[in-house]
Parts: structure tokens; C-alpha cells; sequence
């Protein structure tokens, strides 16, 4: 059975049929009405098809007079369609638009295989046993120096602590501050996995409402004034894009230093702003030491390193190593140490930079391909940074529902209103833009994401 959604199925059936002859230019193919009942499909499936070859100059449509296939053909192998088909199927691959993901394709594979040889031939004795329950030391140095000269964080590595991912990071701090029963205000709409991981620990979570400014620390307070814990993502709100505002970061490091609170920074992308310097860290304004720090590798360089960590204040180092010692949670020895040769070979700044030029590029793709395409149905936010793109629906459709449809036509958007916990949510749709390596993929995925809308109405 083929992964490849329907709709490019019939596109690449009759790519072949193209290519190897069977269709020459001028003959008339099968209406759209006919060939969704012979394939029993929806009609937008077809006319995804249809409209893709057009598109790209396969097809000719005329009108009242059918389509045909166009007289002068692109000059295109079938191996390369093949090639291209693959790169879009949702298999291991990245799904269209799927949400959360780097830019795999543009990942320095060959160099990380270097930096992986290398430090297979350093193994020795000592490099086989366990290691720090805190991490490698070499990675937490690392770190440490990489938020002080770029995120204006100050800390020693002894405050580091490596993680396997962000979830394995959020684990150790419920764990080290004993949050199960405990309330936790959480931004509303936020993170799904990230509040799908604290209910399954117990934690008592505070829905805390998030507006232009960010979190509404004033609702906070009144709503749980004693929570032991925030969970909040200051530079870059998920999934809404917004900026915790200045006087609102006060605010909240006010409330921690006056409640006895300890707040999470979730710092995920803030490296990708498009507009302007990368906004500051909370934890650099953290005179009391109230703040926990966290990172992830994940969306920096690909998700299967599964590599997080954490800043730890002072006053809890010893919770949280005696609860990094029972949960043993750590990333492989040798995956730290080559992330490790990483950053201090400047590639991770490189890389960085790399993909900000790359994501505004590609983000201006998708853009534009929804704007032309989706206009009548739905309008961008815009966001200064980040590497998923929020789109509100101006039609009456549930975005559960288009979110549904849209995944059974393989793409990976995800429903806005599935991230929030309390009613009247807002809708929309939530996807990703970064492996979306040319202009036309992206017009695919809006003509592609139209039908679907269509389809939901």
C-alpha cells in the first residue's frame, strides 16, 4: 500500500504515464468528476492533482473544452519525480508542514558523522562507565559559555544539567521540586505535549490566559497566587508567537521572588527571530535566582539527538541531583561529547546563522503560497520569529476538523484550539515551514490544504 497521500498518487500515476508515452501531448484526460468516481475519491483530491500538473506544465486547461496534456512538456525524469514523491511522504520523513521539526535536509550530516568518528576513537576505559548523573563535562562547559556570550546567561557548568529532551528535562524538575499535587500556572493556550507530560506527573495545572503581551500574570495571581511552579515560554510564546512584554517579565520574576516560586523558562527557538536581535532571556534578568533555564538541541539540530538541558538556581542543585541520580535520564555519552565538539568548533554558531537565512526564505514561501492560494480562508499571523506559522480561519469550520481531514491527506498541521485547556478557544491552524525546500512544495501544500478547508465546510 503506498504512504504517498492520494491526491499525489494520481499526480505521479499520470507523470509516469507522461513520461513513458502513454499520454502524448494534446490528448484529452478524464474529467474530474469521472476519474474521482472511477477512483472513488473526493473531487478536491483530483483537482489537487490536476492542479499541480497544470501548475508545473503538464496539463492545459480548457475550460468547457476539458484539460489536456500541454503540447511542450517539461523536460523532467521519472527517477526525479520518484526522488521528490519520497521526500514528501509521510513516512520517516518529514510530513507537509508537520509541525515542530528543524530543517532536516539542510542538517550538516557529513560533519556531524565526522565529529561521531572522532570520538569513537577517543573511547577508553573511563568513557564506558556512567559518567556525571549531571552530564558530560565537556558539554555542560560547552553551555554554559554558549548562553553567557549569546543568551546573557551567567552560570557554571556545576548548574547545568543534560537531559534526554525537553520531556526528560520537565521530569527532573516535577521530580526535584516534588510538583505532584502541587498547582503550576501554564500559559492557555501552550505547549500540548509539555501539559499532556505534567498531568501524567500529577501536577496541578493553572490555565493562565496568554494575550498580546504574553502571559497575564495579573490572572495568574489571582488565580493560584501560592503556585510553586510557572511554566513559560517569555521569548516566543508557543504556539501563539508572541513576546512576553517587559513590564509583564517583571511581573512575573516579582511574583516568584515574593511568592517563593520558581518559574521555567522554555527558551525552544528564540535563536530564530526574523525581525530584529533575539529578544533576552528571562533568566538574565533573574537578580533573586528564581528562574530554572531550559534548552533543547532538538529543534536547533534534529529531534533524534533527543538532547535537552537545564539551569539550575543555587538553592536547588542538591534536589536536583539526587533526583537525577533515580531517575538516570541522561542523553548517550557519546552524543553529548560530540555535541559538545560542536559547539566548540563554532559549528553550532554557523549552523545557526545558516538556518535563519534558510527559514526566512522558507517562511516566505509558505506565506506567500497561503495568501494566493488560501486567502478566502485563512489569515497568517505575523510572527517575528520561530519555525511554525499560526494561521487564523476567517471561515465557520472547526480546525479539529480541517486538522483531521488535513492528516489523512498527509499533511501535519496541527489544531490550535486542541493546545488550550479551557472553553471558547480560539481557532486555527498551526504548521511548520522549514522543510518546505522550494516554492512549489509549498504551493502543494496550500492547493493542497484549500481542498482539505473545502472539504471541511
Amino acid at each position: 500500500m503506498s504512504s504517498l497521500p492520494k491526491y499525489q498518487e494520481i499526480y505521479r500515476r499520470f507523470r509516469q504515464a507522461i513520461d513513458q508515452g502513454q499520454l502524448r501531448p494534446g490528448e484529452r484526460v478524464p474529467s474530474v468528476r469521472s476519474l474521482a468516481q472511477e477512483l472513488k475519491v473526493a473531487r478536491g483530491t483530483v483537482e489537487t492533482a490536476y492542479q499541480l500538473l497544470v501548475s508545473e506544465g503538464f496539463f492545459l486547461a480548457r475550460g468547457q473544452a476539458g484539460t489536456v496534456v500541454a503540447d511542450a512538456l517539461p523536460q523532467r525524469s521519472i527517477k526525479s519525480l520518484a526522488v521528490e514523491s519520497q521526500s514528501l511522504a509521510p513516512t520517516s520523513a518529514p510530513r507537509l508542514l508537520q509541525l515542530g521539526l528543524p530543517a532536516l535536509d539542510s542538517f550538516p550530516r557529513k560533519l556531524w558523522a565526522r565529529l561521531v568518528t572522532r570520538q569513537v576513537r577517543r573511547v577508553d576505559v573511563n568513557s564506558l562507565a556512567m559518567g556525571d548523573v549531571r552530564g558530560a563535562r565537556s558539554l555542560r562547559m560547552a553551555i554554559a559559555q554558549y548562553l553567557a556570550l549569546y543568551r546573557g546567561v551567567e552560570c557554571s557548568p556545576e548548574q547545568v544539567f543534560v537531559c534526554a529532551g525537553y520531556s526528560a528535562c520537565l521530569a527532573l524538575v516535577c521530580d526535584a521540586l516534588q510538583m505532584a499535587g502541587k498547582h503550576c500556572w501554564f500559559e492557555d493556550p501552550g505547549y500540548l505535549h509539555a501539559r499532556q507530560l505534567l498531568l501524567h506527573l500529577e501536577v496541578k495545572l493553572v490555565p493562565v490566559p496568554v494575550d498580546r503581551d504574553g502571559l497575564d500574570v495579573e490572572e495568574g495571581v489571582r488565580r493560584a497566587p501560592k503556585a510553586r511552579l510557572a511554566i513559560v515560554t517569555p521569548a516566543h510564546q508557543s504556539p501563539l508567537g508572541v513576546a512576553l512584554s517587559a513590564t509583564r517579565r517583571r511581573s512575573l520574576l516579582d511574583w516568584a521572588q515574593t511568592h517563593g516560586g520558581w518559574l521555567v523558562e522554555d527558551d525552544y527557538d528564540s535563536e530564530f527571530r526574523y525581525k530584529g536581535q533575539p529578544l533576552a532571556a528571562l533568566k538574565s534578568q533573574d537578580t533573586a535566582d528564581r528562574v530554572i533555564y531550559s534548552g533543547s538541541f532538538s529543534k536547533m539540530l534534529f529531534p533524534g539527538l533527543r538532547l535537552g538541558y537545564l539551569v539550575v538556581p543555587q538553592a536547588l542543585l542538591p534536589a536536583f541531583e539526587a533526583s537525577a541520580r533515580i531517575l538516570q535520564n541522561r542523553s548517550a555519552e557519546l552524543l553529548q561529547a560530540t555535541t559538545a565538539d560542536f559547539l566548540d568548533q563554532g559549528h553550532f554558531t554557523r549552523h545557526l546563522k545558516k538556518m535563519r537565512q534558510l527559514y526566512t526564505q522558507r517562511r516566505g514561501f509558505l506565506v506567500d503560497a497561503l495568501n494566493s492560494h488560501c486567502g478566502a480562508f485563512l489569515q497568517v499571523d505575523e510572527q517575528s520569529g520561530g519555525i511554525n506559522l499560526l494561521a487564523r480561519l476567517r471561515v465557520e469550520v472547526s480546525d479539529q476538523a480541517v486538522a483531521s481531514q488535513a492528516a489523512d491527506a498527509g499533511l501535519g498541521i496541527q489544531a490550535l484550539s486542541v493546545w488550550s485547556i479551557e472553553t471558547g478557544r480560539q481557532q486555527g491552524l498551526l504548521m511548520g515551514f522549514t522543510n518546505l525546500a522550494t516554492r512549489q512544495h509549498a504551493v502543494e501544500a496550500a492547493l493542497l490544504l484549500r481542498e482539505v478547508i473545502r472539504g471541511a465546510l
